[in-house]
């Protein structure tokens, strides 16, 4: 792809530490940005409402300081994925405030003011229809919280205004939803999907972007934080036809709706392109279970971290968690992947192939370096189907592993078959680096590791690249 595409994360909401549900955002879009090569990558944090200036209040610790200190948290979690991006976002930055409210006074003809008497999900931050609390019976099944009663008056956006547009963009694949049981379940929503409060009472939020020209009023996480995603450009005071529309915006699926549905009626009402792709993933499981502090099972990522390293965390969570669906996580299951896969399939590989090339004087010829070509490889990558394509990859992996022990190198050296060897090794080394190639937006420090290694003189590495347990 020639053009520079343009890469979204969602947010997160810095009231708590970095989790694993956090880090398949950044690998995703960090597999997509290195893989397109070409591309602008956002990310950043989401750190206006209540439950941050509660959480500031309890720690006594003035509230600026409080998201300070958690942006900084997410930044490094960040920066130890090996995930690079080229733009950060705060929604505290004085530039989103000042264009989340020129925002606002595009699409005002869009916005009215009205009462509401409902349900509420605190952990959501959303109104909840009677037909939603009565499908729950009252709790919210994403946190297992009873739903609040609320009456106030609130700011809303006329959301009914553009469902046909939104409906007829994700049908004809304008906006594409993945995966496609996503998009029959946002279908589904639209139906549904009543106007959306965009503000709180200041007596209820004081902690977020006043509302223009209306004191009493603060604008409410929706609003504020998805536009993020334009705000990080410049827009509205610059022009952003050079990155928008994004090409693809990575979501959770627990937020998908309002990516899918009130996102996009935002960027109608002010004259904007539709994301190409909103592309959402599922929840990671701890044996089975949903991640919970009450049950104690949470998955701490810099633990996995610390254990084996980057490169160890990308190859289970993007090889061994699904792309699209819910995924089990299990210390077991890791170390498994590690040991057996990571270390034996391709540490292993890479030093037994390097030491038969140093034993036998083998140097890779510049015409036998591996030529590009068009792919299932690519087929997948291009759909997002990144669990799918690494799989392939690790096919390639095995495969030269069974070519090594069917070629026999070592009894071509005994018997001084000299241009057999040669011929052998060369095809071991180009399927080798061929594979490698393919491995750069997956695992890109162990890729330029065997590059390096594979380059001029072979030297095998001293130490393993992944070293057993």
């Amino acid at each position: 792809m020639a053009e520079k595409i343009y890469i979204t994360t969602a947010i997160p909401y810095v009231n708590g530490v970095p989790h694993v549900g956090h880090a398949m955002d950044y690998l995703l879009a960090d597999v997509c940005a290195r893989y397109f090569d070409n591309s602008r990558f956002q990310a950043g944090t989401d750190e206006h409402g209540n439950k941050i200036f509660q959480k500031a209040k309890e720690l006594n610790i003035p509230v600026q300081e409080y998201v300070d200190n958690n942006s900084k948290k997410f930044q490094d979690f960040i920066q130890r994925l090996g995930v690079e991006y080229t733009d950060f976002v705060r929604t505290t930055d004085q530039d989103h405030e000042k264009r989340v409210q020129e925002i606002w006074e595009k699409v005002k003809d869009r916005i009215y003011l009205a009462k509401y008497e409902g349900w509420y999900c605190t952990g959501c931050e959303r109104y909840v229809t009677e037909k939603e609390y009565e499908e729950n019976h009252g709790i919210c099944p994403d946190h297992q919280k009873s739903y609040e009663r609320l009456a106030e008056e609130n700011y809303y956006f006329r959301l009914a205004d553009f469902k046909d547009q939104i409906r007829e963009a994700i049908e004809s694949h304008r906006m594409r939803v993945l995966p496609e049981f996503r998009e029959k379940e946002i279908l589904k929503l639209i139906e549904d999907s009543p106007d959306v409060s965009i503000s709180r009472p200041k007596s209820q939020l004081t902690w977020g972007v006043p509302v223009p020209g209306d004191e009493n009023q603060v604008m409410y996480v929706w609003m504020d934080a998805l536009c993020n995603y334009i705000t990080v450009l410049g827009y509205p005071d610059k022009d952003i036809s050079d990155s928008w529309p994004a090409y693809a915006q990575f979501v959770g699926k627990d937020i998908l709706r309002f990516h899918a549905i009130l996102w996009p009626a935002i960027l109608l009402a002010l004259g904007l392109e539709l994301p190409k792709n909103i592309v959402s993933h599922g929840m990671i499981l701890a044996n089975g279970q949903k991640m919970s502090k009450s049950i104690g099972n949470v998955i701490d990522p810099i633990e996995v971290l610390d254990k084996h390293g980057t490169e160890a965390f990308r190859y289970f969570f993007l090889r061994h968690i699904d792309t699209f669906d819910d995924s089990d996580f299990t210390w077991e299951k890791f170390e498994d992947a590690y040991n057996n896969e990571l270390a034996n399939d391709l540490g292993n590989l890479v030093q037994r192939l390097a030491t038969l090339c140093k034993k036998n004087n083998f140097v890779l010829e510049n015409d036998d370096t591996p030529t590009e070509v068009e792919s299932q490889y690519d087929n997948l990558m291009r759909e997002f189907r990144f669990k799918e394509a690494f799989d392939e990859v690790w096919e390639k992996v095995q495969a030269i592993n069974r070519q090594i022990d069917e070629d026999k190198p070592w009894s071509l050296a005994k018997n001084n078959e000299t241009e057999k060897l040669k011929q052998v090794l060369s095809s071991e080394v180009t399927n080798l680096l061929e594979a490698t190639n393919q491995l750069k937006p997956f695992l890109p420090e162990t890729a330029k590791r065997i590059e390096e290694i594979f380059s001029g003189t072979i030297e095998p590495p001293k130490e393993p690249l992944f070293p057993k347990n």
